[in-house]
């Protein structure tokens, strides 16, 4: 009885594949499956990757989800303005660092200030494809101010404008569109590139009452209602208004550009050779017309 049972055995191994890893298999019954709970508690197991049932819809809050600071105090954004403003973007730049590149050498006084001076300082830039139009001056250290300069700006409030006239300076707010824009931020990549400087057009119907306020100090305003609002702001905040007249920059002090024009110095259809050092301008009385119109 044994050895037939040997023999069939072995007649059974015969017929059998070889053992490898392909076709060993766990012996029946030799492991258990856990089941899902269905039941209260049934989920209260406080595993690797498996929260509790009290945890299970415990979500963050709205506007955490940096972590413990919410995003709107994590991030900076630019403010939205009034106006014309909801589609435009004018990135800040205070009084105070103002008054740091003043006296780092970074900005020449001498000289009228505009976009293109405060990007060439390296310390502030913009991005006109981001709805990005300009300089927004801030009043963070009004009360320290001390530069008597001949600015251009995009946006200044009320504040910004009494600390320039009270250090004995000018302020102006000017419009540029997006293709000017392009121009004033990097002169030289603009240069290089041989064509000549376009002209800067006017602002759309919802800027135009903004830049044409002369309590803005808006380029497009009457220059005599500018002079009487400079009075009417010094005497609101209560300091003796310089007179430009007598001041030895007045000339300095006093230039301000065309409103077709984009850099001081250079009128639109002039092009510029960096490489022979020349500036090129038009005699064709159609060019002329049209970049003087």
């Amino acid at each position: 009885m044994g050895s037939k049972t040997v023999d069939k055995a072995l007649t059974m191994l015969r017929t059998l594949p070889r053992v490898s890893l392909k076709n060993i298999r766990d012996n029946p019954g030799s492991k258990m499956t856990q089941k899902r709970g269905r039941g209260q508690h049934g989920g209260d197991y406080h595993g690797a990757g498996n929260k509790g049932s009290g945890q299970r819809q415990n979500y963050m809050r709205l506007g955490y989800e940096t972590g413990n600071r919410p995003f709107y105090l994590r991030f900076g954004f630019e403010p939205y303005y009034e106006r014309h403003h909801l589609r435009r973007q004018y990135p800040p730049v205070s009084l105070l660092q103002l008054q740091t590149m003043v006296d780092t050498d970074r900005i020449d006084i001498s000289k009228p200030i505009d976009l293109t001076t405060i990007c060439n300082t390296g310390l502030y830039r913009i991005f006109p494809d981001q709805h990005q139009f300009g300089i927004n001056l801030t009043d963070e250290g009004a009360d320290t101010f001390q530069a008597k300069v001949n600015i251009e700006v995009q946006w200044a409030s009320e504040l910004v404008v009494a600390a320039v006239e009270r250090a004995g300076g000018v302020i102006t707010t000017a419009y540029y569109d997006m293709h000017s824009l392009q121009c004033m931020i990097n002169p030289t990549k603009f240069f290089e590139r041989g064509i000549p400087i376009p002209r800067r057009m006017i602002p759309p119907t919802d800027a135009a009452e903004y830049y044409a306020d002369p309590s803005k100090r808006g380029y497009l305003a009457d220059p005599e209602k500018v002079s009487e609002e400079r009075l009417v702001l010094s005497q609101k905040y209560g300091y003796n208004l310089p007179v430009i007249e007598k001041d030895p920059d007045y000339e300095m002090l006093t230039e301000r550009k065309d409103p077709r024009q984009i850099f001081f110095g250079l009128n639109p259809g002039w092009v510029v050779n960096l490489k022979d050092k020349v500036i090129l301008k038009p005699l064709d009385e159609e060019l002329l017309q049209y970049y003087n119109s």
